[in-house]
This record gives structure tokens, C-alpha cells and sequence, in this order.
């Protein structure tokens, strides 16, 4: 008997444990690629939804996409969409803004651009490889690819 109540608190235990685990940060990143507007927009509006729902997000922007991250935005990334009339680069700026959601380009972005850091939006960054993997593969992070 006292063998099995020690077992039964073990399994609560850890069913805690697990549960304490489970309640700790959601993380997601967020990668975009495609050079589609509205993919492109139904990658922010689900980013966007998850953090309403207690994620903490950041995203990352490669080739055609990282142009949304340009102070002079091509039309694409500027157009509002519908059905709500939102653009992609608007929508990302609102989480910058609102929920201080972290935007980086890819560390290959600028330099295939042949341009520098100043003509990104205020606030996104170039992404460190070695941290941007890192944080891929930390415990508790979902990724979202577009």
C-alpha cells in the first residue's frame, strides 16, 4: 500500500512538473520566403494570432520577403489585401509597434542587395545564423515556414 502511494505521488509530481513545463513561454518564429502578398499577409495575420493567443514571436524574412522590410517597400509589400485591406508590411509593423515583435532579415539578405543596413525599416536587424539556429531549436519554439 504505502509503495503505491508513493508511486501515485510520483506520477502527480511529474504530471506537475510536465504542467508547469507546458505553462512556461510559447515561443514561435515566424520565416517567411515566399514572394506571394497574400502569403506573405496570411503569415503576418497568423503570427499576429498567435500572439494574441500568449505567444512570444519573432520572424524572420529571406529572399523576396525581406523586401517587406524595406524602408521603400516595393508596391507588393505596401498594397493593402483582401478581404480587410491590410498589407503585409503594415501588419508587421503594427506587431513591431504593439507587441514589439523582433523582424531580422536573413544574414544574406543585404549583402545579396549590395546594400547596407540603412535601408531597413527602423528596428529590423540583420539575424546572427548561430542565434537565429539557436533559437529554432529551443525548447518550447514552434516555427512557421512561408
Amino acid at each position: 500500500m504505502r509503495h503505491s502511494k508513493l508511486i501515485a505521488a510520483s506520477a502527480m509530481a511529474l504530471g506537475l512538473a510536465t504542467t508547469a513545463q507546458a505553462e512556461g513561454p510559447n515561443k514561435l518564429i515566424t520565416i517567411l520566403t515566399s514572394p506571394e502578398p497574400q502569403t506573405q499577409l496570411m503569415a503576418m495575420v497568423l503570427t499576429m494570432n498567435a500572439i494574441a493567443a500568449g505567444a512570444q514571436a519573432e520572424m524572420l524574412l529571406c529572399g523576396p520577403a525581406g523586401d517587406i522590410a524595406l524602408a521603400d517597400a516595393p508596391e507588393t509589400a505596401t498594397a493593402g489585401q483582401p478581404p480587410m485591406g491590410a498589407s503585409p508590411q503594415a501588419l508587421m509593423q503594427k506587431m513591431m509597434a504593439d507587441n514589439a515583435l523582433k523582424v531580422q532579415v536573413c544574414a544574406i539578405y543585404l549583402p545579396g542587395k549590395g546594400a547596407d543596413a540603412s535601408i531597413l525599416l527602423e528596428s529590423v536587424t540583420a539575424a546572427a545564423p548561430d542565434a537565429m539556429g539557436a533559437a529554432i531549436v529551443a525548447l518550447g519554439t514552434q516555427v512557421m515556414s512561408f
